[in-house]
């Protein structure tokens, strides 16, 4: 392996033994990347440097984000990560939030930093929460202030949680006050190895406790230049939509990583009921479209009413695609579902 950026090297300490890896194959030329390479710097940045900042990234009810304007955010956060919370590069970072353009921020933050990002569910209860704290030794949390009750809960709980920044309240500690200093508008990526870890992504524990799932930094452009580039086919022109919570990597992938890294738009709604899907798409005029087989059964009927003749691809996961859904959302939108399976082992 390249030699680590990480100073806190529990993640290459805790990777599994080699011969209990995939086969990673790299056989295409966009594959094949440098030793040295930070996926956020490849995701947002590069827009940036090639004038391109100014082109819509993040799209919610509430705000409007270009890429430049998400990449200051992000720039701000990591120098609250580095200089107020004395983030190493290799630490992780609890991260606790619907899917808002803010959690997009300090996910991409921590791992600009160099940290570990590890994402959650806003529907974990403190019990998983301090599960998912003690398995991945997190020492910080950032969080929606509107979970703080659960949060709160989780700390008694997990001992070596020392501390818990909150953006979306008033006060000089919440995440946003730290931010509004001069001089954070800029942050240089941390020279992070292409097989650093930067994300730990828990399973569901359908078999069991739930597992710690680590992945690289080459890992979150690999599934892009594959997956997002020859299957999806994504461009700067796509506008992604989806009901899948980005503490999934089914989530992760449709709302962050196949929009930036295609320099297209990605559509936050917090909670996503079919309706809202339906809603987003004609509004918002989305062209991919990410969420479960029992939303796309929902959304069959009202379907008709609505234009949704923007929409190209539909892919769905979480569970198993039946094929009378699968029947029905094709005959009632001439789009075939492409089914997915297995991305928090492997993303995509």
């Amino acid at each position: 392996m390249t030699p680590s950026a990480h100073i806190d090297t529990f993640t290459r300490d805790n990777l599994p033994p080699k011969e209990e890896w995939p086969d990673f194959l790299f056989a295409l030329p966009e594959l094949r990347y440098p030793d040295r390479i930070n996926c956020v710097k490849e995701l947002l940045d590069v827009w940036i440097e090639r004038g391109q900042g100014g082109r819509p990234c993040l799209i919610s009810p509430s705000e409007t984000l270009s890429y430049a304007q998400l990449a200051e955010r992000v720039n701000r956060i990591a120098n609250v990560l580095t200089r107020d919370l004395g983030l190493d590069p290799g630490n992780r970072v609890l991260l606790r939030a619907p899917n808002t353009p803010m959690m997009i921020a300090t996910y991409l933050a921590v791992i600009k930093a160099g940290g570990v990002a590890v994402a959650t569910m806003p529907l974990l209860r403190a019990k998983e929460l301090s599960y998912a704290a003690a398995k991945a030794k997190i020492g910080l949390a950032l969080c929606d202030a509107r979970l703080a009750d659960e949060m709160e809960k989780t700390r008694p709980l997990a001992p070596g949680l020392d501390r818990v920044v909150y953006w979306g309240k008033d006060g000089s500690d919440s995440l946003e006050a730290l931010m509004n200093k001069s001089g954070y508008e800029r942050f240089i990526a941390c020279n992070t190895a292409a097989d650093d870890v930067c994300l730990i992504g828990f399973t569901s524990g359908t078999t069991g406790e739930p597992k710690g799932t680590m992945h690289f930094h080459r890992d979150m452009l690999a599934t892009c230049d594959s997956y997002g580039r020859h299957v999806l086919q994504a461009d700067a022109d796509d506008r992604f939509i989806g009901s899948a919570p980005l503490a999934f990597t089914f989530g992760l992938g449709g709302h962050v990583l196949f929009p930036l890294r295609a320099g297209a738009a990605s559509i936050q709604i917090e909670r996503a009921t079919p309706e809202d899907l339906l809603a987003g798409i004609e509004k918002f005029r989305a062209t991919v479209c990410f969420t479960a087989p029992t939303a796309y059964r929902a959304m069959v009927g009202p379907v008709r009413s609505r234009d949704i003749s923007s929409l190209r691809k539909c892919v769905s996961a979480g569970e198993a695609l039946p094929k009378a859904t699968f029947d029905t959302w094709q005959a009632a939108t001439g789009i075939k579902i492409m089914d997915g399976i297995g991305a928090t082992e492997m993303l995509h």
